[in-house]
């Protein structure tokens, strides 16, 4: 869909600050939300009583950035009057910039007996109580007009759409928060700094300005240069804070980045750079999301901020447009520099000059000149398909340890996820196309069959849209293992919701390919066929909520691949999706 006029305009009018006022080291008021000693450990045992909310990921890292300070001034997830005001001015209530809304949302089964006044706890996904909420508004929010207003659009394409659209919560509840601990982190734990801490380290060591870098991309040459060049500039020391919370779909996972960023430090100066991690979950939001990230640096200490070229877009729309102007966000951030309290360090992209061998911002090319560029898309097709990945465009360190994380054509791990009706020949398939794979390769092949998993791994679940939904996430996991660890993964449920296929989807590029393949054989074949005797028992009431008679098949719009099974055999349907896989380097 289309973006109006009124969701692109973000120019709203600044709450006006002398333009000369200085800007502080280290950064303002830090609005720390846990409690202490015993305060924290008496709030631990009364949370024991108390209606508990299990955190999705999303509300996991926005709750650790709301204890630690990061999201000062906030004291708590968004009331309705705060919200509101997000939305429409980029402001909270009392006027403060804000951009982004930074919500908690429940289901209507938690939320129906709660009221304002009362506490919740609020428990990762082990169960462990890191937070009480004191609830200080109940609301139900328009998730569309959030979309349009903080995003520009309601195509879902947009992941921040999607997931606000699709897999948020009817309800938000907004009040103050109370911290009992950090949640854990076993991962880099000497780079996860809090931003007090991360102000103490700055001050400890003369850090008076400190330019910071955002990232969710590993960094090559051209990042190199360009933040050399940005702190240069401004006479700072530069803050590498790449995000490891939850970024776009697809992306390089954290654990691989942070490796690359790691050597990449070696190329500094010595004393010149530092990295530290920030566990921010990304909404992709462009302009606004520039604002938010901005103010984010400046809680952890930093006094200026580069903002690139197209700054934390996700690139283009159903139509293939973007979804934002390249230089939105450095013209919105522009337009409230004397209120942000930190510096904007506004850069072009960086493009190598191939003729004088060196990179150069893109505004400062020659007319004629050759200039050499490889795009994510590119880099990823060299990893998949072996192909050498050129010296000026990254560090070769940093290309083995992509190159040991995404291995090449057949060495890595992906998904065949068939889809279709009851009596389609998914499993059939499936067994003909395990056959020849392991004809020819000694890789192990794990086959995950919607009957066996039920049996096994589901057992217990009904045929409710919430249980066959369930079913299908709990084959995702699996076959994201399997994925994970170099395997190949045959998943044949019917999977009849689209949503639950995408989530699946998600969870294996994680990790690897996947590669969707819809047997697309009609109803009335499937029913003719019925050789359990399924379809006579959902046309005679028997069996409830059936697929394809009392219950939708949503079919793939845009498969990798959709057979068609009438007039043809399982094994020659077997050949073509070994051709459709050779084609995509995933065997051969």
């Amino acid at each position: 869909m289309s973006r109006p006029a009124a969701a692109l305009d973000l120019s709203t009018d600044p709450i006006q600050a002398p333009k000369d006022r200085p800007i502080p080291p280290h950064g303002g008021v830090l609005k720390e939300l846990y409690l202490a000693g015993e305060a924290a450990a008496a709030l631990r045992v009364r949370s024991a009583s108390l209606p508990a909310w299990t955190l999705g990921e999303r509300q996991l890292c926005d709750l650790e950035l709301l204890l630690n300070g990061a999201f000062s001034p906030l004291e708590g997830f968004l009331g309705q009057a705060d919200y509101a005001r997000v939305l429409s001015e980029l402001r909270l209530a009392d006027g403060t910039l804000w951009p982004i809304p930074i919500t908690l949302d429940v289901d209507e089964a938690f939320a129906a007996p709660l009221a304002v006044g009362d506490e919740i706890a609020l428990r990762d996904g082990q169960g462990v109580p890191l937070a009480v909420l004191t609830i200080e508004s109940r609301y139900r929010p328009d998730r569309e007009a959030e979309a349009l207003a903080v995003f520009g659009t309601l195509d879902r394409s947009h992941p921040g759409v999607a997931d606000l659209l699709e897999r948020s919560h009817p309800v938000y509840l907004g009040g103050r928060l109370h911290g009992i601990q950090a949640p854990t982190h076993f991962d880099f734990r000497d780079l996860r700094e809090s931003p007090r801490e991360l102000r103490e380290w700055l001050a400890r060591h003369g850090w008076h300005d400190t330019v910071a870098f955002q990232t969710r991309n590993p960094m090559h040459r051209a990042h190199r240069e360009l933040t050399l060049r940005a702190a240069e500039q401004t006479g700072a020391r530069l803050l590498i804070q790449p995000v490891v919370g939850r970024t776009k779909p697809g992306d390089v996972d954290h654990f691989t980045r942070v490796r690359c960023y790691r050597v990449l430090l070696d190329h500094y100066p010595p004393g010149q750079a530092r990295l530290s991690l920030l566990p921010l979950a990304m909404r992709m939001a462009g302009p606004r999301e520039a604002l938010w990230h901005a103010i984010i640096r400046k809680n952890y200490g930093a006094t200026h901020f580069i903002v690139g070229r197209d700054h934390a877009g996700p690139g283009r729309d159903a139509r293939g447009v973007p979804f934002y102007p390249p230089f939105a966000a450095q013209d919105l951030l522009a337009r409230h520099q004397d209120e942000l309290g930190i510096r904007i360090v506004p850069f072009p992209a960086m493009v190598y000059a191939a003729d004088q061998g060196r990179y150069l911002p893109a505004d400062a090319v020659g007319e004629g000149e050759r200039v050499e560029d490889l795009s994510g898309t590119e880099l990823r097709r060299r990893l998949a398909d072996g192909e050498d990945i050129p010296a000026w465009f990254t560090y070769p360190q940093i290309a083995a340890i992509l190159r040991e994380r995404h291995p090449a054509g057949a060495r890595r791990g992906y998904t065949l996820f068939f889809t279709g009706l009851s009596g389609a020949g998914k499993s059939t398939i499936a067994e003909a196309v395990i056959a020849r794979l392991m004809e020819t390769s000694a890789r192990p092949v794990t086959l995950l069959d919607g009957d066996e998993v039920r049996r096994h791994l589901s057992h217990g679940l009904g045929f409710s849209r919430e249980d066959r939904s369930a079913n299908v996430r709990r084959i995702g996991w699996v076959a994201a293992e399997v994925t994970r660890h170099g395997g190949i993964a045959v998943c044949a449920p019917i999977a009849p919701y689209a949503e639950d296929r995408d989530a699946v989807r998600r969870l294996v590029e994680r990790h690897g390919a996947f590669f969707e393949i819809h047997v697309a054989t009609s109803l009335e074949v499937c029913e003719a066929r019925d050789r359990k005797g399924l379809y006579a028992q959902a046309r005679a009431g028997r069996i409830a909520q059936f697929t394809g008679i009392s219950d939708p098949y949503e079919a793939p719009a845009a498969p990798d691949l959709r057979l068609e099974t009438d007039g043809t055999t399982p094994h020659a349907l077997a050949e073509t999706v070994l051709s459709a896989l050779a084609e995509r380097g995933l065997v051969g």
